[in-house]
């Protein structure tokens, strides 16, 4: 769904701490759009002419393994650019892209993009930091995946949530449909892991959240 562009700019701004003459330029070339949570953003195939930054919400790049299975490719948050920047080329996707949660993006033509990298070399150096952060991710998601064992992964998951926050409370909660994905395991595997924490005192539920009682417990389990 599109939105207006009222506040499109201050919304850029507050995602991205760019200056406002930046925000101003990206906004007067963007149009701001929002999507509900499970919406799809981006489907697999589709060729790409756009960049969108995430102005608030959460989004996934999402495949399916060959036993059906579904596996998180990226998560974007507030702050993050995906899509293209190449100016003439149409990328096709390599994946879904869903909105996680309710999510607001501004979208900009890649060509308009391009440009405004070229004149803006704060936008570029936002670019760069923060397709880095995604490298890292990625990176971090494929060492667990191959050196974790399943329970591992969900532990390290866990910390790493909390991270985001204070390091000890996730809220909400999350869901162990959505854990499981994101850890590329079976939501019994993590419905069994979690409940096995919570028996031993290390996370505990409190009212909307999860606690991380014990982080150093819990990252001793994290193998």
């Amino acid at each position: 769904m599109m939105i207006g562009s009222t506040g499109l700019q201050d919304d850029i701004c507050a995602a991205i701490g760019c200056p406002a003459e930046v925000g101003a330029a990206l906004a007067a070339h963007a149009v701001g759009r929002q999507y509900p949570a499970r919406a799809v953003i981006l489907r697999y195939g589709d060729r790409l002419g756009h960049a969108w930054l995430v102005v608030a919400g959460r989004a996934q790049a999402l495949v399916y393994g060959l036993d059906g299975q579904m596996v998180l490719v990226h998560e974007y948050r507030t702050g993050d650019f995906f899509g293209t920047v190449a100016a003439t080329d149409a990328w096709p996707v390599d994946a879904d892209v869903v909105a996680a949660d309710p999510t607001r993006a501004a979208c900009v033509p890649a060509a308009d993009f391009v440009m405004l990298v070229d004149r803006h070399r704060s936008l570029g150096l936002l670019l760069v930091r923060s397709l880095l952060e995604q490298l890292r991710a990625a990176s971090a998601r494929m060492v667990d995946r191959t050196t974790l064992s399943a329970p591992g992964r969900v532990y390290a998951e866990l910390l790493r949530l909390a991270r985001l926050g204070d390091g000890a409370v996730i809220r909400p909660a999350p869901v162990h449909a959505a854990l499981a994905v994101r850890v590329q395991s079976t939501r019994e595997t993590v419905s069994r892991s979690v409940s096995a924490l919570e028996r031993r005192g290390i996370v505990r539920r409190e009212n909307d959240a999860l606690v991380i009682v014990a982080p150093g417990r819990l990252e001793e389990l994290v193998v």
